[in-house]
């Protein structure tokens, strides 16, 4: 084990809702000490301050917290009161696990929709394609945190996304997330954070 991989494994990163641990992937390789906390094995409405209380080290908390209620791919189904107040309950959750920890760095992010009522204003918003990721799926985040370095593949995309020619955006890229077919892992595969973003993310918050 050298040097650096003691020390990073000094730090924890706290990956909330994280699901498969796309996000976190990045500190694991490089040898943080990551908590993934995700159903089914665990609910974060319900952890428990005492956990890691122990730990002043807490470094960095990434939150992913479910998009169903929120994303506007899904604003066509009418969502009740109690389905919206169950999502933020994620949410809220989230966030007072970031206020408890106090780590040097967080992150709550989701794709466009309508958690910006509750939040306010993304620190930030990205493209998968920006960081070598081919499709679109327009994700915002919130929190505290170093914006990572894009590199978009095959240059930008246009505003309107209709470049007419060889170089269009729309043959250029796959497609949009939610246009994925129906399928028993859709949900899973739409939630997957993109790897590149991914690795920026972690290459500005080491």
């Amino acid at each position: 084990m050298t040097v650096e991989t003691r020390y990073n494994s000094q730090r924890i990163i706290l990956d909330l809702c994280g699901g498969t641990g796309s996000w976190s992937r990045p500190y694991k390789e490089a040898g943080y000490d990551v908590r993934l906390i995700t159903l089914p094995l665990e609910d974060v409405r319900l952890h428990e301050y005492h956990k890691y209380h122990k730990y002043s080290n807490v470094y960095g908390v990434l939150a992913a917290p479910p998009c169903t209620m929120f994303a506007s791919s899904g604003a066509r189904w009418k969502r009740s009161e109690a389905e919206m107040l169950e999502a933020l309950s994620v949410v809220d959750a989230c966030l007072r696990i970031i206020t408890v920890y106090k780590p040097r760095f967080w992150a709550l992010e989701n794709p466009v929709g309508k958690l910006v009522r509750y939040l306010g204003k993304p620190m930030m918003y990205f493209q998968p394609y920006e960081f070598g990721d081919p499709y679109t799926k327009k994700t915002c985040l919130w929190g505290n945190f170093n914006k990572p370095e894009k590199s978009p593949i095959n240059g930008e995309f246009d505003k309107k996304h209709n470049s007419p020619g060889h170089n269009s955006p729309r043959k250029r890229y796959p497609g949009k997330m939610h246009l994925l077919p129906p399928s028993a892992d859709r949900q899973t595969l739409r939630s997957i954070t993109p790897p590149g973003f991914a690795q920026a993310f972690f290459e500005a918050n080491q």
